[in-house]
Parts: structure tokens; C-alpha cells; sequence
């Protein structure tokens, strides 16, 4: 038997550090940290403060932005969805990875584009191949954290 928080924590650990790692732009683990939070963690706090707390943590290391408010805003809604589904999905992981890439990059064009049609229209066109890192990213880290997750909650080796 293990420790379901035990469990939670060290999968969130793992990714948190995995962000220190070379990677593709937006290839993260926060979208997975932020899903398997709400099925991992009973309090609602601790499921919302784990990926912003993650992301913040890392964010000092790697460096402060200026659409930070965005970005983060962007986790909150996707902790949204994962407590108003039942079970984590590979669509609710590209839900979660559409909803970063609408809210994080309406952050962009609202401070670095013209504020028109054709400045989010560009803006957005612009972010595409950061798109694809995204749902490849989520997806990956999604399989590494929210899989064995349900796998070992099936078998009933986590215990609250």
C-alpha cells in the first residue's frame, strides 16, 4: 500500500524538476500537475496551490514574464476542469492544453500586440507551433502522472 499524498507529492516532484530539464517551449508538466492534483489531493487549496506553487517555484529559477497573470489564471481554469470532470481524460488533457493556449496567449496579444483583429489574429497565428508543444507536453506528462495514478487507484494500492 502506499500513500496516495505520498504518491501525489512525489509525481508532482519529479515534474516540478523535469521543468529544470532541456525541453521544447511549453513542453511542461504543469497542466498534468494541475489535474492530478484535483484527483489526487482531497482539499480543493492544496489542488489549486500545488500547480501555482509549482509554477511559481520553477518561474524563480527560470525567470519572471510579464504575462504571468495570464499564465497563471490559465492553471487556475484548467484545476477548474479537472474538479468538474469525473475522471481524467486524453480529452480532458487537450481541453486543458486549449485552454492555456486561448487564455496565456490572449496575455500576449493584450501586451504585445495591437490591440485589433489582425493583432490577435497574428498573435495567435504566431503561437501555433507552441500549440503543438503544448498538447504534446500535457499529453506526455499527462501519461507519466495521471496514468499510474488511476492504474495504482484501481488496483488499490493507494490509500487516503
Amino acid at each position: 500500500m502506499i500513500s496516495r499524498n505520498l504518491f501525489v507529492t512525489s509525481v508532482i516532484l519529479f515534474a516540478l524538476l523535469s521543468r529544470f530539464l532541456p525541453h521544447p517551449p511549453n513542453f511542461t508538466p504543469i497542466a498534468a500537475i494541475a489535474l492530478v492534483s484535483c484527483k489526487g489531493f482531497d482539499n480543493r487549496w492544496v489542488a489549486f496551490l500545488i500547480p501555482l506553487l509549482s509554477l511559481f517555484i520553477s518561474d524563480l529559477f527560470l525567470g519572471l514574464y510579464d504575462t504571468i497573470p495570464f499564465v497563471y489564471a490559465s492553471f487556475a481554469l484548467i484545476v477548474l476542469l479537472g474538479h468538474s470532470v469525473k475522471k481524467i481524460k486524453p480529452t480532458t488533457v487537450l481541453m486543458s492544453s486549449t485552454v492555456f493556449f486561448a487564455v496565456s496567449n490572449f496575455g500576449v496579444w493584450f501586451l504585445h500586440y495591437p490591440l485589433t483583429m489582425e493583432g490577435i489574429i497574428q498573435c495567435y497565428t504566431l503561437a501555433l507551433p507552441f500549440f503543438v508543444n503544448t498538447i504534446l507536453g500535457d499529453l506526455f506528462y499527462g501519461v507519466l502522472l495521471i496514468y499510474p495514478y488511476y492504474v495504482l487507484k484501481k488496483k488499490n494500492i493507494l490509500v487516503s
